[in-house]
């Protein structure tokens, strides 16, 4: 499989219906009242579903965490200095942040790819290398990057779905680092879904009312000046998004390709989630909402997907932190599938019809 997005695009099926039957066949003769396990039982039918495996098994995970810089930190949209970015990703290959503990605690690798960090980097253990430019343009100075730019950076997120499937992998989660990423985030949904600006727009790092009207207005001026198109999301990416979440929307279309689940983290996975799903609507089917973020616009966000979060824990943090979370809950899922006994197995009695049934 090439990483063309083309035919990427074309190698997207919809989910398997007979493997979903079966997990669901399975579901109701396991030692449960039927439904008794909840979202578990529907999470584990829709893994069968994306795998084409009525018993599937989630050994290998993954965490794609990608790093990128954004023009539009120089509007002072931002509370943190924009050398934050690098210094995150220095902190994510020395197993210090958030991420590298949670993924320890679910048995996950963490993939940690420079998208496009001004200064780059020299060759580091850990660190994937793959940066489209040396950080994005302003959006509020023109298109944040070029059209060519959006592809290639969907395309690398492809390319490395891809790299990582030959060493392994069952399921993956997106995650991002990139100060101002919530701004290219916010921008992305209010041109895709036609909602407000300030509707749609948080906090980000934990900046001020006054910081917030500031930002607001940003977006707006930049969504005025360059006229993205919501019907072409490539456009949309190229107008106002940012290099990792470019990447982050190729992984979710290589990962949907190869038939591989998606687990998405918070507000940057989500705009990538607009992309992916607006140039492959079945890419929808192989998502996995970990949860909803603290930031306003990612409920809204999900809403507009039609995607339900499986938790709801006020985070904000980024990094994959929330979609690592729900990689444990996917693997809670299939394991209780696979593992628990039937009654036929246990010996236990079924529960009778009702009168009349």
């Amino acid at each position: 499989m090439t990483n063309s997005l083309d035919t990427i695009l074309k190698s997207i099926k919809p989910l398997d219906s007979r493997a979903m039957a079966a997990a669901r066949a399975r579901q109701d003769c396991l030692t449960k009242p039927h439904g008794s396990l909840g979202r578990l039982e529907e999470l584990s039918v829709q893994i069968a579903g994306i795998t084409g495996q009525a018993m599937p098994k989630l050994e290998h995970k993954v965490i794609i965490t990608m790093a990128a810089d954004h023009g539009v930190v120089a509007e002072g949209v931002s509370l943190y200095p924009q050398a934050v970015t690098r210094q995150m990703v220095l902190n994510f290959l020395r197993g210090g942040a958030a991420i590298n503990v949670l993924a320890g605690h679910i048995g996950a690798r963490v993939v940690v790819v420079d998208m496009g960090v001004i200064g780059g980097f020299s060759s580091l253990s850990g660190l994937l290398c793959k940066p489209v430019d040396s950080g994005t343009k302003s959006m509020l100075r023109g298109p944040a990057m070029t059209r060519p730019q959006a592809i290639t950076a969907l395309e690398t997120g492809i390319e490395i779905v891809q790299d990582e499937a030959r060493k392994g992998l069952d399921i993956v989660a997106t995650g991002d680092m990139g100060i101002g990423n919530t701004t290219a985030s916010s921008a992305i949904f209010a041109a895709i879904s036609g909602q407000s600006v300030a509707r749609v727009t948080g906090r980000g790092t934990g900046i001020d009312d006054k910081q917030l009207a500031h930002k607001v207005g940003v977006i707006e001026k930049a969504l005025s000046l360059n006229h993205p198109n919501p019907k072409d999301p490539v456009d949309v990416l190229a107008k106002v998004g940012g290099f990792e979440i470019g990447g982050l929307a190729g992984v979710m279309l290589g990962a949907a390709a190869r038939r591989i689940p998606v687990v998405i983290d918070g507000l940057i996975s989500g705009a990538a989630a607009l992309i992916a799903t607006g140039l492959s609507p079945r890419v929808k089917d192989y998502l996995i909402p970990a949860h909803v973020s603290a930031e306003p616009g990612h409920k809204l966000m999900l809403d507009f997907l039609g995607l339900k979060p499986l938790l709801d824990l006020n985070m904000r943090l980024g990094e994959g932190t929330g979609a690592a979370l729900g990689i444990s809950l996917a693997d809670a899922a299939v394991k209780t599938l696979c593992l628990m006994a039937t009654f036929g197995e246990a010996g236990v009695s079924e529960a009778e019809p009702p009168p009349g049934k």
